[in-house]
């Protein structure tokens, strides 16, 4: 198994922990201040990987970037993989519903699973989880805070269609 080692970034939308390998990012997720570990961890070298993602993100935030194109990969069951991909294929600027994801992997009745499967999601942004919102356009469910999930949104939509306002 290889080394997972992480590095920081100071977002538009707050610090977020970067993740990976010398193959993979495994985790990008919004947090309130830096953890500081026992060990050497956060001081060795940090992989390409890691340095492509930091870059494509502020890339992102300064509207220069809809698709990342660095390898990801996160540990789940076959079904939290599946929402994962679907995920991967909304696009840009838009959104869908919970029920629409549920649909997209074939199972209307899965709705909860897909919602759960979702929030399981810890490659925000890169794997969209925020472009999954409430049946009635309801900004519901988001582990980095709903005022995160509408600030995206928000800049996704100014970024794709010059809409200044989606809420």
């Amino acid at each position: 198994m290889q080394e997972q080692l992480s590095t920081y970034y100071q977002s538009p939308v707050g610090l977020i922990r970067i993740s990976g390998t010398e193959s993979y990012i495994s985790e990008i997720s919004f947090i309130d201040h830096i953890q500081k570990p026992g060990n050497d961890h956060y001081r060795k070298k940090i992989p390409p990987q890691i340095f492509q993602c930091v870059e494509q993100l502020i890339q992102y935030f300064h509207g220069e970037r809809r698709n990342f194109d660095f390898p990801v990969h996160q540990e789940g069951t076959e079904f939290q993989k599946r929402v994962w991909d679907e995920l991967i294929g909304i696009p840009f600027g838009k959104t869908i519903s919970y029920l629409d994801l549920s649909r997209r992997i074939g199972d209307t009745k899965a709705i909860r699973a897909a919602a759960s499967a979702n929030g399981k999601n810890s490659i925000s942004i890169v794997v969209p989880c925020h472009r999954v919102i409430g049946s009635n356009n309801d900004l519901v469910g988001y582990g980095g805070g709903l005022w995160r999930k509408k600030w995206l949104l928000e800049h996704e939509a100014k970024i794709a269609h010059g809409v200044q306002t989606l809420f």
